[in-house]
């Protein structure tokens, strides 16, 4: 005999977990269609070459790869957005640009796993393709935070930055051809603290004590956002790559706030850095205000060199991404998903056996009115029907027997509440409809 048991880092995902999954999913579907964003799919295998050195060397170290039966290198996708890049450098020409998609999918990267973060997760991207429009990057935030908004989340923190504003102090520092060791470093600031920070700073990217200092003390900068903007301007100094980043982020806050958004929703943080190298300049992270140790659940930013690994043509993305498995053990540890391991609402149930056929017509009328129906498969005691029915947190349950269907009637019982309702089934069970519409409507 085999022993059942999964990999480490993956998880098999039981009935209550995966009802609120694919409920995260359809919200994310459609928020993004709600934009215009149009879904793809590409496949989970790639030629090695198409995601080695895109990432970081993390992400390469990470990386599951192999050789297939054809002797070619292959990788599984780490992300969603480095396969995008070669899809766009495939098929954007003919899609024309802008390009707008979304695209739902599993990724795997082979890292320790820890609280919400597993091996193989998925991902929920938006980007926009062909575009360094500012309005690319206000609608980014835009998304994040009516996204997080359908999902059911009213404390959280949206935080923006601008790589392009850190590349430009670092020019002040002549560190700008180290700019990627010294992002990777800052990006671990949170996890590792400030001393290893600089420590890392001085071993791989050269730079000395004072510097590291510097880069630490930008990124530690305090106050509203505009208070923040007007401390960054003397320290980036005449670096025109800094003060277009200044400019650019200036203009995505103020038309973030303009859509209506709260202002203590989105956050200036010159600390953020985005461990990815592909970033070239806004950047988000998003953190729950009841617990942020989680980390981000929805991050990207802007990438405008990306696809010119693949093409010629100009192809300049920005985009974000949902964490949903580490949306999902917040939700839990938060209370906020209703244990239900069924996702129809309605038990059929099934004790009179000369009336099967009854019980299989009652469960077709509801749902052709929309309303998931189950019916119990064996005769047996209600008792042990009503019991099932709990366990599986079924809302409500269908009883009828020999004297209900004489009467041409059921009992609809609430199984939050205990109580019982008989109703009518005239008429093309009109009033049942009617009824079980208003139970599911309305909280107990």
């Amino acid at each position: 005999m085999i022993t059942p048991r999964t990999l480490k880092g993956f998880r098999d995902y039981l009935p209550e977990a995966m009802i609120p999954r694919e409920r995260l999913i359809a919200t994310a579907q459609r928020v993004y269609r709600s934009y215009g964003f149009a879904p793809i799919d590409t496949p989970a295998l790639e030629y090695l070459e198409v995601l080695t050195g895109k990432g970081s060397d993390e992400t390469d170290r990470q990386l599951y790869h192999f050789q297939d039966h054809g002797k070619r290198d292959v990788g599984l996708r780490f992300d969603l957005t480095v396969p995008l890049a070669r899809f766009a450098a495939q098929h954007v020409p003919k899609l024309g640009t802008p390009f707008r998609r979304y695209h739902i999918a599993t990724v795997w990267r082979g890292e320790n796993t820890q609280r919400g973060r597993y091996r193989e997760f998925m991902q929920c991207d938006f980007d926009t393709i062909g575009t360094k429009s500012i309005a690319a990057d206000i609608e980014t935030g835009l998304v994040i935070h009516d996204l997080m908004q359908a999902l059911g989340f009213f404390e959280f923190t949206i935080r923006i930055n601008n790589r392009a504003i850190l590349n430009g102090l670092l020019e002040t520092l002549s560190l700008q051809e180290k700019s990627v060791q010294v992002l990777r470093a800052l990006d671990k600031l949170a996890k590792i603290g400030h001393e290893k920070v600089i420590a890392e700073m001085v071993e791989t990217a050269g730079a000395d004590a004072a510097q590291a200092e510097r880069v630490l003390a930008f990124a530690g900068l305090q106050g509203t956002n505009e208070e923040i903007l007007k401390q960054l301007e003397p320290l980036v100094g005449a670096s025109g790559t800094g003060q277009d980043g200044i400019a650019r982020l200036r203009e995505t806050l103020a038309g973030i706030q303009a859509a209506g958004v709260a202002p203590q929703r989105v956050c200036l943080d010159v600390s953020i850095a985005r461990g990815l190298d592909y970033y070239t300049g806004v950047i988000f992270e998003t953190f729950l205000d009841q617990l942020p140790t989680i980390g981000s659940v929805c991050s990207g930013g802007r990438y405008d060199n990306l696809a010119g690994l693949f093409t010629k043509q100009e192809l300049p993305g920005i985009g974000a991404s949902l964490g949903l498995d580490r949306l999902l053990a917040a939700m839990e540890e938060l209370k906020m998903i209703e244990p239900v391991r069924t996702p129809a609402p309605v038990l059929v149930t099934f004790f009179d056996k000369q009336r099967l056929h009854d019980y299989v017509k009652l469960a077709a009328i509801v749902r052709k009115a929309g309303i998931g129906a189950e019916v119990f498969p064996d005769p047996k005691r209600l008792g042990q029907q009503l019991k099932y029915a709990d366990g599986r947190g079924f809302t409500l349950a269908l009883i009828a027997g020999e004297d209900e269907f004489a009467a041409n009637c059921c009992q609809v019982k609430d199984l939050r509440t205990g109580q019982s309702q008989q109703v009518s089934l005239a008429d093309d069970a009109a009033d049942l409809i009617g009824h079980l519409q208003a139970c599911l409507a309305n909280e107990p």
